[in-house]
């Protein structure tokens, strides 16, 4: 079995640069840094306020990799027309309220596969693999494979404040990827102490992290941190 990937999201290193404007520090060296640390590729969330990410971060990133690029992003004509654009590696469509801190929850497939479909389509047909950032929940996964998406990005926010039983909803539905033929990857809140029983759950291929390890970033650096939780998972 292939060791289980880490993608790392950036997007709080332009929230510190966007604190008090200029170019410091700077998400393309970042990018950089963490992948010389062992990441395996590099999130970003452009969002419609561009409270982080910006059009230039992506385009700049997407220049000096070659490791993937996996865009977040809603659903939307103009997200859809920047990604056709930029042409990441990954897409992954996730839900976006302006209000909102952080993502607060998956996307609701199941009562959105006519709006969705047709950008999974869009998205798949220029050689962009599709995720789509879902809770763990069979009606979601039915219709994320229903609608074309190549992958679900199982969201363990749940998990992560330690609600009851969310471990078990989390290993039921990277289980039933398998019988729908998804890829698997799992993501949100999960550090050093939280991730070891999700990256145990054998369907699940890749780990998406951003603000925490950025967080411990500030204390211990971008290198050590990211060898640690490679650490963690492999272990």
């Amino acid at each position: 079995m292939n060791p289980i990937r880490l993608g790392v999201n950036i997007d709080h290193i332009a929230t510190v640069r966007n604190a008090r404007g200029g170019l410091d520090p700077s998400p393309m060296r970042a990018a950089r840094a963490v992948l010389a640390a062992g990441a395996d590729s590099i999130t970003m969330h452009l969002r419609e306020d561009r409270r982080h990410i910006r059009e230039d971060d992506v385009l700049a990133v997407r220049a000096a990799i070659t490791a993937p690029l996996n865009l977040e992003m809603a659903a939307t004509d103009e997200m859809v027309r920047f990604a056709l654009q930029v042409r990441p590696h990954a897409c992954c469509l996730v839900p976006e309220k302006r209000t909102e801190v952080t993502t607060e929850g998956g996307l609701d497939v199941a009562s959105q596969r006519a709006s969705l479909a047709p950008v999974v389509a869009a998205l798949r047909e220029a050689g962009i693999r599709v995720s789509l950032f879902i809770d763990p929940n069979p009606a979601q996964l039915e219709a994320s494979a229903a609608i074309g998406a190549q992958v679900v990005e199982l969201h363990t926010g749940a998990y992560a404040q330690g609600v009851p039983g969310e471990l078990d909803r989390l290993r039921a539905a990277a289980a039933l990827t398998t019988t729908l033929g998804l890829q698997c990857h799992a993501g949100h809140g999960l550090t050093f102490k939280n991730t070891p029983p999700v990256a145990a759950l054998p369907e699940v291929e890749e780990l998406n992290i951003g603000h925490f390890l950025v967080g411990e970033a500030f204390f211990v650096g971008l290198y050590a941190v990211i060898r640690r939780m490679k650490m963690v998972m492999a272990r």
